[in-house]
C-alpha cells in the first residue's frame, strides 16, 4: 500500500445520535483523489434490548475512507458461530475463525461505477443507490479496477476468476466474512434479534421497498455501523455454492468450494421477504459469465481488503483476532 493511501484524521465518537446511516460527506467528482479520514468508532450501548453476543463487550471498530474516497470499516478477526434454526443449505451449526479485514460500509454505488468510468448498468439509475444487474465477473472486475485505480495489487486473475488472497487490492468478502460483518457479534435471525418486526428500520425489502431499490445508507446500521446488509440488493460473494458446504467447511477463513457453477449471494434484496433477509439465508445463482442478456436488478456487491499486521497498526493499533491483538 502507498504510504499516502491511509492517513488518520480526527477521532470521531460513536454515540445515538450518530446512529443514522445518513452520510454528510463531500461527493467528489470523476477520479480525483482524496485525502483519508479517520473515525476510531467506540461503540455505545442500545437502550434497546440487546441482541445476543458472541463476546461480552463489542469490539472497537474503525471507520477509514479510502484514496478513492470509498469508506470502509476496519473488522478485528474473531469467531463466528453460523447458526440457523432454518436447516436445508444453513446446517449443521458451525464455528469458524476470520482474520481482521477491511469492508465497505455501504454497498457500491453508481457513483463508484462511473468514477472509475466502468459502463453503469442499472435499471434504478441514481448516483447514490446501489449498482445493480452486475453479474459476478462485473463485481471482481469492478474489484480489479478500483485496486488498480489505488495503485494495490488487483487479486483477481481476469482470465480464469482464481483470486490471489494475498494481494493487497480488493475482492468480493467470502460466504463467511460476509456473515461475520452483517453478525456483527450475534447469533440472532437478524442481528437487531429474532423477531422480524424491527426489519423495516434497517433494511429496505418486500414490505417497504416502493418496487426499487433506495438510496445507500437510508436505513439504519448494524452494530458495528455497516449499512444495507440486509435488504437493498443481494450482494455477490466470492464463493461458490455448494448447498451441503457446511458440512465440509473449515475453521479457519473458509472460502467455499473450488468448482461449481454458482456463486453465493448473500443478504436478501428489495424483493426479498423477511424470512429472506435473515442474516444466516443462503441463495445460490448462476455467476453469467457469458449470459448477454442477464439481468437481476436486485444483485449488488461489496468490497473487502486484507490488510498486514503492521498496516492494521497504523490504523487503529493492534486489532484483536491478528497475530499483533492485545493481549
Amino acid at each position: 500500500m502507498k504510504a499516502s493511501a491511509l492517513r488518520p484524521g480526527r477521532v470521531i465518537p460513536y454515540t445515538a445520535a450518530r446512529l443514522s446511516c445518513r452520510r454528510h460527506r463531500q461527493l467528489w467528482p470523476g477520479r480525483a483523489l482524496v485525502l483519508l479520514s479517520l473515525a476510531a468508532i467506540a461503540l455505545s450501548a442500545c437502550t434497546r434490548s440487546a441482541p445476543r453476543s458472541s463476546s461480552s463487550a463489542s469490539p472497537s471498530i474503525t471507520t477509514i475512507t479510502t484514496s478513492s474516497g470509498v469508506e470502509m470499516v476496519l473488522l478485528p478477526g474473531g469467531d463466528l458461530m453460523m447458526v440457523s434454526d432454518a436447516g436445508g443449505d444453513e446446517s449443521p451449526r458451525h464455528k469458524v475463525h476470520i482474520d481482521p479485514f477491511l469492508i465497505d460500509k455501504y454497498e457500491v454505488t453508481q457513483r463508484q461505477f462511473a468514477d472509475l468510468e466502468i459502463p453503469d448498468p442499472s435499471h434504478f439509475k441514481d448516483p447514490d443507490r446501489p449498482v445493480e444487474q452486475i453479474r459476478w465477473s462485473d463485481a471482481i472486475l469492478y474489484c480489479n479496477a478500483r485496486s488498480e485505480s489505488e495503485g494495490l495489487e488487483p487479486c483477481y486473475d481476469e482470465e480464469t476468476f482464481a483470486c490471489d488472497f494475498q494481494a493487497s487490492g480488493y475482492r468480493l468478502p467470502t460466504e463467511a466474512e460476509w456473515e461475520y460483518a452483517a453478525r456483527a457479534g450475534t447469533r440472532t435471525a437478524y442481528f437487531f434479534g429474532d423477531s422480524s418486526d424491527r426489519l423495516t428500520s434497517f433494511a429496505c425489502f418486500k414490505a417497504n421497498a416502493k418496487q426499487r431499490t433506495d438510496r445507500v445508507g437510508h436505513k439504519r446500521p448494524n452494530p458495528w455501523g455497516l449499512c444495507d446488509m440486509l435488504g437493498n440488493v443481494s450482494e455477490w460473494c466470492h464463493d461458490v455454492y455448494a448447498a451441503d458446504y457446511y458440512q465440509r467447511s473449515p475453521v479457519d477463513n473458509p472460502r467455499g468450494p473450488e468448482k461449481g457453477p454458482k456463486r453465493v449471494l448473500r443478504g436478501g434484496s428489495w424483493k426479498s421477504s423477511a424470512e429472506a433477509c435473515r442474516v444466516a439465508a443462503r441463495l445460490g445463482k448462476v455467476a453469467g459469465f457469458t449470459d448477454a442478456c442477464f439481468t437481476g436488478d436486485m444483485l449488488g456487491c461489496r468490497a473487502v481488503r486484507r490488510l498486514t499486521d503492521e498496516q492494521q497498526q497504523k490504523i487503529a493499533g493492534p486489532v484483536a483476532g491478528s497475530s499483533a491483538s492485545k493481549p
